[in-house]
């Protein structure tokens, strides 16, 4: 490892370049000793195999853990997390390939220079927001300088490694957008869009204006019409389910055991004269698994609480460095407080969170309801024992709404885990699932019907089609009304006057600018641009659009500020092309993938046990 490296960093903050560090965990890609039963990809001949595959998986579903609370993942959940560990090692490789195509690397000074200059862009974030790093409320350059000036190793090795994966990226970017440039013409455009205004008069034949009786479809237009757009009636597979909800809310007693818990833990931090600590309390008996983990610490904060749930805010507010509060009930239970100490308007916060859940008798008796649920209705292949534990808990069967393969069942407010992906794995209908925790309650869920993803056939849709096929006769007619009242309005000059005698839809607009015309050029472009094409007092012919045909006067115009322009055109080119290089680049990765020969066995790999009734 670089000494000079070693010479001007220094650790200062948690980051873990999980995301940047992970491609050297098939390092062994052509390592051959494990066969090919455990090869999880193949991306253009290298493979990945399980174990640095589940090695990665885990901690990045333990990152998510984190990120959630320490709240239980569903099986969508750990599916999302394990196709973007997927994708990462997907990129990487092709990311590593195109370097070597294009002969991209780095050198020991490069990585030098970059570290003195500013610090890599997944800290960075971390130190604009840091005091530490700041002058006069902006980040000081030199202050990064001075501090990672006397960095130890292990963050050394870390920047490194941050470092020898941005720089291709960058010098990637660069090769892919060196061709970029926004001529002025164009920059005047945009600001003229912005600014330039007119008002117009619009008058509009749309087609579900024209009445069903003008636009009739026989039975062999309507099956024409279907076997010409199939494709449009396209849809996803979809299950309708039945359930049982067993609610697990806690009551007053619960309540009150919680309370007492935090009052206990209290006694026990204020009364052991310094023995105990809270950070030893808070490891072992926060609720609060991310910040329990650091002893309760919730970082710096403002001294007004913004941030926090209000209870905990005024509590917050009210404390004294070093002073522990009572017991605060917020939504999440019952939480002990303590600022470490001030600066400026900022805290050092940490708490302990006494959750409120089910306790004593109460909790006996929903588990006790929870098994006999279990054991009666989960996990069975005749659903009608469903219905029979149902009546024996005195429990409703109820009727979820639609499920679309893909989506996640909503129930009120709750959110419930696995069963969009349990619905789709294959079972007859009539099945019931496992006992599912949501939230505030268990669930046992019951696949009623399965439709199968694809085109129905025209008996099951006869009224969507129908809709379609007369919509499309509808515009032949509002087209022909269109042209009618151009040729009677041909010679009025007030075009609101004539039309609304004529019992005609015409309406005033204005004043707008491209970017802020109204609803009724929202998907209207053409017409949109002859608005600004028109000279005041001037009259179009009939326009067709997306949903009409249209006719437009021009009353009055306003021109934008070109000398206003001029002041700002350097900052709105540099503004205008960086989401352009960051689509150029997303653009050449979505062609590395797309030109890739990509083998996915994680499916054959990690399919799950099946579960036996």
């Amino acid at each position: 490892m670089m000494r000079a490296m070693r010479e001007i960093t220094k650790p200062v903050f948690w980051v873990v370049a999980i995301s940047f560090i992970g491609w050297m965990a098939y390092g062994q890609v052509q390592d051959i000793l494990g066969g090919g039963r455990d090869v999880v990809l193949k991306v253009d001949g290298t493979i990945v195999r399980s174990q640095p595959f589940q090695a990665r998986y885990q901690a990045a579903l333990e990152q998510y853990r984190r990120q959630a609370g320490g709240a239980r993942l569903s099986r969508e959940d750990e599916l999302q997390v394990q196709d973007r560990v997927a994708d990462q090692f997907v990129q990487s490789i092709l990311l590593e390939k195109a370097y070597k195509r294009l002969g991209i690397s780095v050198t020991d000074d490069e990585v030098i220079q970059a570290a003195r200059s500013s610090p890599p862009p997944q800290i960075l974030q971390q130190v604009l927001g840091d005091p530490t790093f700041q002058t006069n409320g902006q980040f000081d350059i030199s202050k990064w300088q001075r501090y990672i000036s006397s960095a130890g190793p292990e963050f050394a090795t870390q920047v490194e490694e941050l470092y020898r994966d941005y720089l291709p990226q960058q010098k990637l970017e660069a090769y892919l957008t060196a061709d970029l440039y926004v001529s002025d013409a164009k920059l005047w455009r945009i600001w003229r869009d912005q600014r330039e205004s007119v008002t117009v008069v619009l008058l509009a034949m749309r087609p579900e204006g024209v009445p069903d009786s003008l636009a009739p479809v026989t039975d062999a237009e309507l099956q024409r019409y279907y076997d010409a757009h199939t494709a449009d009636f396209k849809r996803p597979a979809a299950a309708w389910l039945s359930y049982v909800e067993l609610p697990r809310i806690p009551d007053s007693a619960d309540s009150a055991a919680a309370l007492k818990h935090a009052r206990d833990l209290r006694a026990e931090i204020a009364g052991g004269g310094g023995k105990v600590k809270f950070e030893d309390v808070a490891k072992k008996e926060s609720a609060d698994s991310v910040s329990g983990a650091h002893g309760g610490d919730l970082g710096w904060a403002k001294r007004d609480g913004s941030g926090f749930v209000p209870p905990f805010a005024a509590a917050l507010r009210r404390l004294q460095p070093g002073q522990l509060s009572e017991p605060v009930l917020s939504e999440f239970g019952y939480h002990l407080i303590r600022i470490e100490a001030p600066k400026g308007d900022s805290v050092h916060v940490r708490h302990i969170l006494v959750a409120i859940t089910l306790q004593g008798a109460h909790l006996d008796l929903v588990d006790a309801r929870t098994d006999t649920l279990d054991r009666l209705a989960a996990d069975q292949v005749d659903g009608t024992r469903l219905d029979s534990a149902a009546r024996r808990l005195a429990l409703p069967l109820r009727h979820a709404p639609k499920l679309v393969e893909g989506d996640r069942l909503t129930l009120g407010r709750s959110t419930i885990p696995d069963v969009g992906v349990w619905a789709f794995e294959g079972r007859p209908a009539g099945e019931t699932g496992p006992v599912i925790d949501g939230p505030r309650a268990s669930y046992v869920f019951r696949l009623d019907s399965l439709e199968a993803a694809g085109v129905p056939p025209l008996q099951q849709i006869r009224a969507r089609v129908l809709a379609a096929a007369r919509s499309e006769k509808k515009k032949v007619v509002a087209r022909e009304q269109a042209e009618q009242v151009a040729t009677e309005l041909r010679g009025a000059t007030d075009l609101v006057t004539a039309g609304r005698a004529r019992g005609y839809d015409v309406t005033r607009l204005g004043p707008f600018t491209r970017l802020t015309a109204p609803a009724q050029f929202a998907r209207n472009p053409m017409v949109l641009g002859a608005a600004f094409g028109l000279k005041p007092g001037e009259r179009s012919g009939v326009i067709a659009d997306e949903t009409g045909w249209f006719v437009l006067q021009e009353v009055a115009r306003a021109r934008a500020d070109s000398a206003a322009w001029l002041k700002q055109r350097d900052q709105q080119r540099e503004a205008l092309l960086r989401p352009i290089a960051q689509a150029r680049v997303q653009q050449f990765l979505a062609a590395l993938r797309a030109d890739a020969k990509i083998v996915d066995r994680r499916k054959e790999l990690f399919r799950p046990v099946a579960s036996e009734s």
